[in-house]
């Protein structure tokens, strides 16, 4: 019994619904009224009665996917079925159905999928893509929807576009990933045999050709040993004929084809026209008919034999091959294991001796062969000496090497120079590559006596520079001494023909004596750069080897080395460990040791105290706003605003590195060392008072005391001092290392007499 139709009994189809949109279902087309939306839902978005919807992708398991899209997750992974249909033939008499095999591929990123045929030879059907890739839709009645991964399964029929295909087996990917989804596997089954192709099959092999076809397999041997070249020294012996000589041949084997390639060595002035080759490359035969250079007829040798020719005007010329290669000829050929070092070979004719190879054909013969008797052949007679080239005497015009060079050459050309070397050793940033040295002049005169130079060798080209400091009240003009040069070393003849001896870097190191344009130099000295660069290159500086030197002190007798442990004990009453330098010096010059003065230097150098000199700080301020008076800098106020920018908690301090940032920035007129050791007197730690540093260096409001030309230039020397200087030196790791054996008392009266 119906309800009555009254407010309240008939329920609303409209409840809770919020979507009432109408889907736009005609449209207009070149001034055309059209229905273009077949498959739009109604209003809400609601399907329409007796209305489907084809879905757009197949549906995969969460986890087979793992929350990706299928396009991504499934990215160029593809199910491969393998299929067969059956074809009716109807007027074909040999044959009424033909079963053609292909694979169905299965793309599972967007369930496509596409028909392949293996071209199979003489079929005479096209082959290849039969379907393309799409995706197909299911036979009628469900048309509207399309094939996916669930509908393949073994020994199975599917149709696709009226075409009936069965599934007989898959690829193992296919099988594992159908089994993961929870299909259930048949079990594959045989295609049916095709009676036609099995009638082609018996047919095709029963068929002779008239030219049978036989395949020479040689790319793996092509692959294998392309590039591959044996090289053998070899000599032909023709002083058996009228002016005839002996021949020299370079013999090339190709491992790649088992060719041979012959080349002959024709010597400068020999007569002889030159040839490109001796023997063209191919294969060389051993037959005993080519020794006496008889060639083959034409036809003779073929790569078949004709039985029987027939010929006629009307139906042309027909021959017969004979498979069986009743009549062909052997033919030996030259191959690798024939060749050795001392065997011979018939070349068309003429014996050729193999007196010799290259390192490549030994490392083939011994690893292949295992063959180590490589033992050369002498042909000929050794190559006499060349008569060496006198070079006449230097003329004293120019240069050495400039008078050498017109000698060399009928268009003399310029001497040329080391290039390598001077970009090497030239300039680059901090690194000069320029060993300078604190000298004086060897002489009796009063006057030159106290003069003092600067020697500087350039590594870049070993030439040598000389500078006389000036002096004050000296009455001597300092300067430039000698220009920058090659020197040569003293006692040497001018007019000689050898090269003359130039000064190395070798020849220059602390207590050397150079002679330099008749001017006799001591070396007192050397700046930092020059010990480092030294003791950094020992292997080139024997004077700066500190193993070297260690070497000559473990050669000082025995009891000598218990006077040097006893001697340098004495000098250190506190039992420290450490004695002066004048005093360790005087010990060394003392002994026979036969050390130098830079040698010593050296090993103080290894075994000393590092200290640095302290420096006032009232000096270093009064030499700073010396500077900054002389330059006129009046920018202090904006540099207190710009530290106090950087200073964010208003604590009066900045990190070093911030503040040498900001002198860099304002360009304050000082010097890098300068400026360092300023920053590190106002600095505790790493943070620096920089109301105290401004105020240190304001040469307006705090003005210091006038500072004198002298205590400027000492104060920049005492900067320019490194902290490696030598100041007292640890003898105790010296003795234990140099004298292990020593005992380790003191004998007083040893020390005395020491």
């Amino acid at each position: 019994m119906a309800l009555p139709f009254l407010p309240g009994n008939s329920p609303n189809i409209h409840l809770l619904k919020e979507k009432f949109h109408k889907s736009q279902h005609f449209d207009y087309s070149s001034g055309e009224p059209l229905l273009a939306g077949i498959e739009k839902p109604g209003i809400g978005g609601e399907l329409l009665p007796g209305q489907r919807i084809k879905p757009k992708s197949s549906v995969y398991p969460t986890a087979a996917t793992g929350g990706l899209p299928t396009w991504v997750a499934f990215d160029k992974q593809v199910l491969c079925f393998e299929a067969y249909f059956q074809e009716a033939v109807p007027e074909a008499p040999d044959e009424g159905e033909r079963i053609r095999r292909c694979k169905i591929f299965f793309y599972l990123e967007d369930d496509t999928i596409q028909v392949v045929e293996p071209e199979y030879k003489n079929s005479g059907i096209p082959q290849g893509t039969l379907i393309r890739r799409q995706r197909i839709p299911l036979p009628p009645p469900r048309q509207e929807r399309f094939y996916n991964v669930f509908h393949f399964n073994l020994n199975q029929q599917v149709v696709l576009f009226a075409h009936t295909f069965t599934v007989t087996n898959c690829d193992q990917f296919t099988r594992n990933f159908l089994t993961k989804c929870g299909v259930i596997l048949n079990d594959p089954v045989a295609v049916p045999e095709d009676p036609y192709r099995s009638h082609r099959e018996k047919m095709e092999k029963s068929m002779s050709p008239l030219r049978p076809y036989e395949r020479r397999d040689t790319l793996k041997q092509f692959l294998d040993h392309d590039r591959k070249v044996l090289r053998f020294f070899c000599f032909w012996d023709d002083t058996r004929a009228m002016y005839g000589d002996l021949r020299e041949l370079v013999l090339h084997y190709f491992l790649a084809d088992d060719t041979i390639e012959i080349r002959e060595v024709i010597p400068p002035n020999s007569g002889r026209v030159t040839a490109s080759k001796f023997l063209r490359r191919s294969k060389l035969p051993k037959s005993p008919q080519r020794a006496s250079n008889q060639l083959n007829l034409p036809g003779e040798v073929t790569n078949r034999t004709v039985l029987n020719v027939l010929g006629s005007t009307r139906e042309g010329d027909r021959f017969i091959l004979d498979s069986l290669k009743t009549g062909a000829i052997q033919e030996e050929f030259y191959k690798e294991c024939d060749l050795t070092v001392g065997g011979e070979l018939i070349v068309w004719g003429r014996k050729v001796i193999i007196a010799d190879c290259d390192d490549f054909t030994k490392h083939y013969y011994r690893s292949k062969y295992a063959i180590e008797d490589f033992n050369p052949v002498l042909y000929k007679a050794p190559v006499a000496p060349k008569a060496p080239r006198l070079v006449p005497p230097y003329n004293g015009f120019g240069s050495e090497e400039d008078s050498l060079s017109s000698c060399q050459r009928l268009l003399p050309k310029p001497p040329q120079k080391d290039l390598r070397k001077f970009l090497e050793y030239d300039r680059c940033g901090l690194e000069s590559n320029v060993l300078k040295y604190y000298a004086k002049m060897v002489t009796t005169s009063q006057v030159d006596i106290n003069r003092e130079f600067i020697i500087s060798f350039y590594l870049s080209n070993d030439s040598i520079s000389v500078f006389e400091r000036s002096q004050k009240n000296s009455g001597l003009l300092g300067g430039m001494f000698l220009g920058r040069g090659r020197v040569k070393k003293p006692g040497q003849e001018v007019f000689k023909s050898e090269p003359s001896e130039y000064f190395t870097a070798q020849d220059l190191y602390v207590g050397a004596s150079l002679c330099l344009n008749n001017r006799l130099f001591q070396l007192l000295d050397a700046d930092e750069y020059t010990l480092n660069y030294l003791e950094q290159h020992a292997e080139q500086f024997p004077k700066a080897n500190i193993g070297n030197i260690l070497a000559k002190l473990r050669t000082i007798p025995e009891e000598k080395q218990r006077e040097i442990k006893n001697f340098l004990t004495l000098n250190d009453p506190t039992n420290s460990g450490f004695v002066n330098f004048e005093s360790f010096r005087d010990l060394l010059m003392a002994t026979e040791c036969e050390l130098s003065d830079h040698e010593i230097l050296v090993l103080a150098r290894s075994f000393s105290e590092h200290q640095q000199p302290e420096v006032d700080i009232g000096l270093m301020l009064a030499v700073a706003q010396d500077v900054l008076k002389k330059k006129d800098f009046d920018q202090i106020p904006d540099m207190t605003q710009a530290f106090e920018l950087q200073d964010l908690s208003k604590t009066g301090r900045t990190s070093i590195k911030e503040a040498t940032t900001i002198c860099r920035t304002f360009q304050l007129p000082v010097s890098d060392n300068l400026l360092t050791c300023l920053l590190h007197k106002f600095a505790d730690g790493d943070q620096i008072d920089y109301h105290a540093f401004l105020a240190g260096i304001n040469w307006l409001e705090h003005p210091a005391a006038p500072v004198m030309p002298d205590d400027i230039l000492k104060f920049d020397m005492n900067l320019r001092r490194d902290a490696s200087g030598v100041s007292n030196i640890n003898y105790s790791s010296l003795v234990q290392k140099v004298f292990p054996g020593v005992f380790n008392t003191v004998d007083p009266e040893s020390a005395a007499s020491a």
